[in-house]
């Protein structure tokens, strides 16, 4: 590939990150969270009920930290705390699904349903590089980041 078309498709590349944050962030504040703590709300729609340690190895967050998210989620009803029915050490933290996806769904449903559409507008086969694509650069990302986090 042309070192040209390289450096095009990296710029693009960044500029979709960029647009991203901005699009996350505006959406976060007003559904009323930061940033990062309305993304975090997303492990919860995804994983379901966690324990503090694992949402901590989900987020790279320090226990303290996500003490603090925990804190802030609960204080909106979104989550409660709740005792481990086999272990009374631990506390699982759970979601309140329905309401979380009806605090965030006015920001994002246009957007997911618009996303669709673009979806719709590719090929399998185009669907599938994009697919390879995003995979690919996700593992980068892990085997990157992996050794700035020691």
């Amino acid at each position: 590939m042309q070192k040209e078309k390289i450096i095009s498709i990296r710029k693009l590349s960044q500029k979709y990150a960029y647009e991203s944050i901005q699009l996350h962030e505006l959406i976060a504040r007003k559904a009323g969270f930061s940033g990062t703590d309305h993304k975090y709300l997303g492990f919860f729609l995804q994983k379901g009920s966690l324990t503090a340690g694992e949402l901590a190895g989900l987020t790279r967050l320090t226990t303290g930290a996500v003490t603090g998210l925990i804190d802030r989620f609960e204080k909106k009803k979104l989550v409660k705390r709740q005792p481990d029915s086999t272990d009374r050490r631990k506390v699982i933290i759970v979601p309140d699904s329905e309401k979380i996806m009806q605090h965030l769904e006015p920001y994002y449903k246009k957007f997911q349903d618009e996303t669709e559409n673009l979806f719709a507008s590719y090929t399998d086969t185009e669907i599938e590089i994009i697919e390879s694509y995003l995979e690919k650069a996700i593992q980068l990302i892990l085997e990157t980041s992996s050794p700035l986090k020691k």
